[in-house]
């Protein structure tokens, strides 16, 4: 191989694995729009308050077992804070869209969890 295919070769390895993950659109339907993975953060817009939102939110974690260590709402945003059986942070986070849609980002440790996160999503929705 001469350089230049060396340089192209590495590249196009540096950008696949900078762009692997960084933006996966799951084809999941949620109540007021899809639902969007990027960044490690799993977001949409769910037909319900905050409040709403937020006690299905915290009710859902401790019907997965997960220990709740904060949990709080305003009529504008809301965050719960729980912890897995092996030590991963979950936050979820609810903001107002309008009064009666908000917006939740669900993020499962540092760099996220896809399917931990889409689990926790469906517990909310089955609540709302």
């Amino acid at each position: 191989m001469n350089r230049a295919n060396i340089l192209v070769a590495a590249s196009l390895i540096v950008t696949s694995i900078v762009c692997t993950g960084c933006l996966a659109v799951a084809a999941a339907g949620g109540a007021a729009g899809g639902v969007m993975y990027a960044k490690g953060d799993l977001e949409t817009n769910l037909d319900a308050s905050v409040d709403q939102v937020a006690q299905a939110a915290k009710a859902a974690v401790e019907e997965l077992g997960l220990t709740v260590l904060s949990s709080h709402a305003s009529s504008l945003d809301g965050e719960i804070i729980a912890r897995t059986a092996q030590d991963k942070k979950v936050t979820i986070k609810v903001r107002k869209v309008t009064d009666t849609t908000s917006h939740i980002s669900i993020r499962v440790s540092v760099f996220g969890d896809q399917a931990m996160s889409q689990t926790i999503l469906d517990k909310i929705k089955a609540r709302l």
